[in-house]
This record gives C-alpha cells, sequence and structure tokens, in this order.
C-alpha cells in the first residue's frame, strides 16, 4: 500500500522541523507500504520554503509544492492532485507522530476494508495536545484531548478515490476553521464508517499562551463565524447549528457564563497573567475560552442578521 502524507502549513517553520522529522522515522509494517510527504506551503514569509529546499537531503520522503497564500482547503486540495498514494493521510504542520503512526492508520484501514469488502471508511487518529515543544511527545493523553468530530483532518486516513468522489475541500472556506467538517457532513452523506485507530498518535503543538496572542485569538474566533455560516449554509440541518454553535441555546449559555460579558479578555487580563507566571498557561487558555465563546457566538448571530438570514 502507499501512503501520501499531505501536509500544509503556514509559518510554521520551527515545529514543521519536528514534524517532518517524526515522519522520517516511520517503521512500517510490510515490506510492501511505502509512503511519501507532500508538504504544501500555503504562502509562508518565514522561509519554509527555502528551508526546505536547503535541508532536501535530510527528508528524503518529502516532496514540496508551493501556492499563494489561500487558506488549508485549497492547499490540501492540491496536496491530493500532486500525491502519488492510494491512501491519503491528512496531518496538521505542528503534529509531531510516533514511530508506528503510518503502520496503524495502514494496518486499521486494510482491516476495515477487507472487514468490510468496500472502501467507505476513514481511520481517525489521537491527536494528544501539548505545549511541550522540545520533547513533544512526551505529553501524556488528557479527558482534554477526547474529539467528538466527525472527520477532522489533525490525523485522519482515507481511500483516495473515496476522498476525490466526495469532492474534497470547498476552497470558499477561505479562513480558518470548519473545511475539514464540512467535508465530513458529505462522507456522511455517502454512508462512509468512521474507524478510531487510537494506537496513530501524533502530538498536536500548541504554544503556551502568552497576553500578547489574545487580539489574534479573538481574531480567529471572528473567522470561524464567518466560515460557521458557510458551513450551515451549505449543510441547514439542526446537527450542524450545534456544531457550529448557532443556537440560541449557545448564546443564552455563553451570555450567562460571563454574566453579560462582564467576564471578558479585559477583567480576565490579571488573572491571566497570574496564571501565565505561575506557570499555568494551560488553565488560563481554558479560562479565556469562555468569553472567546462569546466573541464568536455573537459574531456568528451578527453575520447571519447582516445578511438576512436565520
Amino acid at each position: 500500500m502507499f501512503a501520501s502524507v499531505v501536509i500544509p502549513t503556514y509559518n510554521r517553520r520551527s515545529i514543521l522541523e519536528k514534524c517532518l522529522s517524526a515522519l522520517e522515522q516511520q517503521v512500517l509494517a510490510s515490506q510492501d507500504d511505502q509512503y511519501e510527504v507532500v508538504v504544501v506551503d500555503d504562502g509562508s514569509t518565514d522561509g519554509t520554503p527555502l528551508w526546505l529546499r536547503e535541508n532536501a537531503l535530510r527528508f528524503p520522503h518529502v516532496r514540496l509544492f508551493e501556492q499563494e497564500h489561500a487558506g488549508p482547503a485549497k492547499g490540501r486540495n492540491l496536496g491530493v492532485d500532486k500525491a502519488d498514494g492510494e491512501v491519503i493521510v491528512f496531518i496538521d504542520s505542528d503534529l509531531v507522530v510516533t514511530k508506528s503512526f503510518l503502520a496503524n492508520h495502514l494496518r486499521s484501514l486494510s482491516a476495515s476494508w477487507h472487514r468490510r469488502g468496500d472502501r467507505l471508511c476513514f481511520t481517525y487518529g489521537s491527536v494528544i495536545n501539548t505545549a511541550n515543544f522540545e520533547h513533544p511527545t512526551s505529553e501524556p493523553s488528557k479527558i482534554q484531548d477526547l474529539s467528538w468530530a466527525y472527520f477532522a483532518t489533525g490525523n485522519v486516513a482515507i481511500d483516495r478515490s473515496l476522498l476525490e468522489q466526495s469532492g474534497l475541500f470547498d476552497t470558499s472556506f477561505c479562513l480558518y476553521g470548519w473545511e475539514d467538517l464540512e467535508l465530513g457532513e458529505r462522507l456522511r452523506q455517502l454512508g462512509v464508517e468512521l474507524i478510531r485507530c487510537p494506537k496513530a498518535k501524533g502530538y498536536h503543538w500548541h504554544p503556551p499562551l502568552k497576553l500578547e496572542d489574545i487580539p489574534k485569538l479573538i481574531r480567529v474566533e471572528k473567522e470561524r463565524s464567518k466560515m460557521g455560516l458557510v458551513f450551515f449554509r451549505k449543510h441547514p440541518t439542526t446537527r450542524v447549528r450545534f456544531i457550529i454553535q448557532f443556537t440560541l441555546l449557545h448564546l443564552l449559555l455563553w451570555e450567562m457564563l460571563t454574566i453579560g460579558g462582564v467576564i471578558n479578555e479585559r477583567s480576565l487580563r490579571p488573572l491571566l497573567a497570574w496564571l501565565i507566571r505561575k506557570g499555568r498557561p494551560g488553565l488560563a487558555m481554558e479560562l479565556l475560552r469562555i468569553p472567546l465563546n462569546r466573541i464568536g457566538v455573537r459574531a456568528l448571530f451578527r453575520e447571519a442578521s447582516s445578511i438576512g438570514f436565520s
């Protein structure tokens, strides 16, 4: 079996090095299995393409392609188009995998194809969040790492022909968020089965929260809101409403939890700063998610109102 690992990347050179180094260390289960790593640079300004070309001998499995900055949906589509594999594995460029990562995906896929008698399935590996840049794979699994998403491109493997049949990623998702879950809705409509593959482990590096990150996090929430509405307009179902939090229940929930906005990124700032100083940036981030959710949900309702959509 030949697998193509498709990785869109944008200004992630430092963690991308760890990501690609881990992929070069893969131990496959069969001599018949092969793999390549298709990196699509999405217009990085941190020198990523030049660095990859200068270090090509370190990464013999890597093939580099470039595009102007257009977002991960277009980047993944380009990666699939350029890939040679019959299996496409999607990961993010800030994911560091174990040596048995690909072997576990391919073994689980093959067994599922044999059991089903067709290829209408994909494998979903485990993603463990970590802020440990030096030793990301030392992070233990936590309850917060559990995901109930159906199709998220942080760690999935799927038959290439099935992926192409689904229509690939919708490039109208040009900002942050939802392009993978939207594709998942189309896969769900095709009757595609999700196969959990917890042994295919990836460690997702998040830099520790800094106060100067807050404006960017707010911008990302607003972008997610715009893309969430694109998602819902394509799939106006109750399930998608709840996925993107486009319900009065969510609006009321986050208003209550923030006391109508009294608890916000400004009022929390002293507490966040104290937690960061005490070495608890993870807890600080969890607290910040409360007002961020309110910002995102309110932005979603405002966007819907502005275009006369409800």
